[in-house]
């Protein structure tokens, strides 16, 4: 007896696959066209890696990936270091603060980027901050802290408490067992956050185009000032270059995952 096809599951593979061609196939392009050896990147002449050698060989492209990679690792930084107690506090330590505080993150996450480039950009002035590094980071943190606290949180709340408890049952001080127990169990989560906060930074624009300094522009403002004067070959190998920042991180992140999943399985194997 034959069995029916399946329609359903026909048309929501080719549906699905449909989706995926939407989403990375301007990717594709770009990074095909970032080949082209022409002086318009509309028009395809011949096959070329020239446009790389100009990219890397112009200084302000290498000054705004250097600027782009530093104050995301000092966003990055702040928002892990911060995010981190704050995200185990309101899973562990619920009280009358959390509701304001989780309403205030919503607030930081719902407002308009455009409001909240400016406003930091009249702040930073007021209280004197004019180290154009350290404008983007501080600048670049307040988006990031609130995605980190929400991660955190999200993992704290389904791990509990008992190991810890077990672990002070042994003789171990809270910081002892939070670095050997609680820190690799949540190492995911604060992965994940790591990750989303640099590619965030990375990324921004809006943010970084208000409170940037002269000489302090980031690799996104390069680029969208590289559109004034025509787009160019030398655009898509820039793009491309960040693509491949993005996906290394996301590479390194994977695989840190991967080894801290075996470890956590194993760390949880010993104690039960």
């Amino acid at each position: 007896m034959r069995r029916p096809r399946n329609w359903s599951r026909a048309l929501l593979l080719i549906w699905m696959g449909l989706v995926f061609v939407f989403l990375f196939l301007p990717i594709l392009v770009v990074i095909i066209y970032s080949f082209n050896g022409g002086r318009n990147l509309y028009v395809w002449t011949e096959f070329s890696t020239r446009w790389y050698w100009v990219a890397v060989h112009n200084p302000r492209v290498v000054n705004a990936l250097i600027v782009s990679l530093q104050a995301a690792t000092i966003s990055c930084a702040i928002a892990v270091c911060l995010g981190v107690p704050a995200g185990i506090a309101l899973a562990r330590r619920k009280g009358m603060w959390s509701p304001p505080f989780m309403v205030l993150l919503f607030i930081i996450l719902g407002t308009p980027e455009l409001v909240s480039a400016i406003g930091q950009m009249i702040w930073l002035d007021r209280i004197g901050l004019y180290d154009g590094l350290l404008r983007l980071a501080v600048g670049h943190s307040l988006f990031n802290l609130a995605v980190v606290i929400l991660i955190v949180r999200a993992r704290a709340e389904g791990l509990g408490e008992a190991l810890e408890d077990a672990a002070a049952d042994l003789g171990a001080v809270p910081w002892r067992a939070f670095m050997q127990i609680t820190l690799p169990l949540m190492l995911p989560a604060v992965l994940a956050s790591v990750l989303l906060s640099f590619i965030l930074s990375f990324d921004d624009v809006i943010i970084s185009l208000f409170v940037q300094r002269p000489g302090t522009s980031t690799l996104p403002i390069q680029i969208l000032s590289s559109f004034k004067p025509g787009l160019k070959g030398d655009v898509a190998a820039i793009v491309v270059i960040t693509l491949g920042v993005t996906l290394a991180g996301m590479l390194v992140a994977a695989l840190m995952l991967r080894r801290s999943d075996k470890r956590g399985k194993f760390l949880g194997g010993a104690l039960n």
